[in-house]
């Protein structure tokens, strides 16, 4: 995580820095690995977290989930920052390493401070039903209006321009579609092949593995309004195959 003002220079010191970061990341693994175990064993109310979770987890120790994290997935960033311009995320685009940015705001009258900022994973904690387990969401689903969803999603094996946060990167497996009215339904998913950076922006080009593109039982609006993807959404697989309508994956 990086902590930044929009005044620092975004080629020679926050694109740089993030750089440097990815590359440590990269080369001290063990020293990261080493230095969380740690952290962890100084802090009883830590490791009183980590055994519920290991409890609930397909994970059994604290070993066993850092070397998951920390060895089998590419590392991520995070920029704290005042304001995100087109600039920042021109830099962003440049690197390999996945970038998640955050605005966060504070305003000042008087003794009252105001913080106004956007919760990390918020895009992907929002509407989801309390007893999922985010570990399971392997599913991206997006809106698809159809000349788009004709000419890419069907014909291409493709959906691009994509808004994908970084910490879902390695957890997405499938894609499905969401077809606006006059459909108003989940009907195609397909697996994903491989995800990369969209041209010189920060959103990213999904390609599916041929000939996985597959129609299943429409996923239709429910009876609570607003659940209707106008971005991306996540869900899991096994989920969106058992729904009947939208209600039953997103709450």
């Amino acid at each position: 995580m990086e902590v930044e003002l929009n005044s620092h220079d975004v080629y020679g010191h926050i694109g740089e820095q993030i750089l440097r970061f990815g590359i440590s990341t990269e080369t001290d693994k063990y020293r990261i690995k080493n230095c969380l175990l740690d952290d962890v064993n100084k802090d009883a109310d830590k490791g009183k977290k980590l055994e519920s979770y290991f409890l609930r987890s397909r994970y059994s120790n604290i070993n066993e989930l850092l070397d998951k994290v920390i060895f089998e997935n590419k590392p991520s960033a995070i920029i704290v920052i005042d304001k995100a311009t087109d600039e920042l995320y021109h830099v962003m685009a440049q690197l390999t390493m996945s970038t998640e940015v955050i605005e966060a705001q504070t305003y000042v009258c008087g003794d009252k401070k105001l913080h106004r900022f956007t919760p990390f994973k918020d895009e992907v904690m929002t509407d989801l039903p309390s007893d999922v387990d985010a570990d399971e969401l392997d599913t991206i689903v997006v809106p698809a209006r159809e000349e788009g969803f004709n000419e890419e999603y069907l014909k291409n094996n493709r959906w691009f321009a994509i808004r994908i946060s970084s910490a879902m990167i390695d957890k997405i497996k499938y894609i499905a579609a969401y077809q606006v009215a006059p459909v108003s339904g989940i009907t195609y998913i397909a697996d994903v092949d491989r995800i990369e950076k969209y041209k010189d922006t920060n959103k990213y080009i999904v390609y599916f593995k041929d000939g996985t593109v597959r129609k299943i039982n429409k996923v239709s609006l429910g009876k609570k309004k607003g659940l209707a993807p106008q971005t991306p959404k996540y869900s899991s697989h096994k989920a969106i195959l058992t729904a009947k309508a939208l209600d039953d994956l997103w709450d």
